[in-house]
């Protein structure tokens, strides 16, 4: 237990947080530490019936670890995610609900972002304040975060 709870912070440290901009990088993260960890199942499988006397040996310990990786999932996620982002989130009862709401909140972010970004790009004007490369260079640069938001710029 002490190791699984070391190993929970340790792990948390080398994660990027979630910043509604990361989304690909910290689920790719999240998932892969939850793997290691043995705490996905709750990640990749529904909630198990509750436990009750007819219920066999096999299924109460399935149940117990289904339980276990839902609520250290759900703590190891929500440590890796952005005070302001973590604060907007409802309160979920399990860590695919959690993974589902980070989703969405970086589809609003990326949403947002890609306009913003678009409307720089299309209002930019070379005023001599820098060289011509280096104006072609931030064009380009912004060009490729529209892209990795699924916008493709010509």
């Amino acid at each position: 237990m002490e190791n699984l709870a070391f190993a929970l912070h340790s792990h948390s440290a080398s994660i990027t947080t979630f910043n509604g901009l990361n989304f690909s990088d910290w689920c790719e993260q999240i998932k892969f530490y939850l793997g290691v960890l043995d705490l996905d199942v709750a990640l990749y499988s529904e909630k198990p019936a509750a436990i009750t006397e007819a219920r066999s040996d096999e299924e109460k310990s399935y149940y117990k670890h289904w339980d276990w990786s839902n609520r250290l999932g759900l703590m190891f996620m929500r440590l890796n995610i952005a005070c302001n982002i973590k604060t907007t989130l409802p309160k979920t009862e399990s860590v695919k609900d959690l993974l589902k709401l980070v989703e969405e909140s970086s589809q609003t972010v990326d949403k947002s972002l890609a306009g913003t970004l678009m409307g720089t790009l299309t209002t930019m004007k070379f005023n001599g304040s820098h060289t011509m490369h280096e104006h072609v260079i931030e064009m380009t640069n912004i060009a490729a975060r529209l892209k990795s938001l699924g916008m493709e710029v010509e």
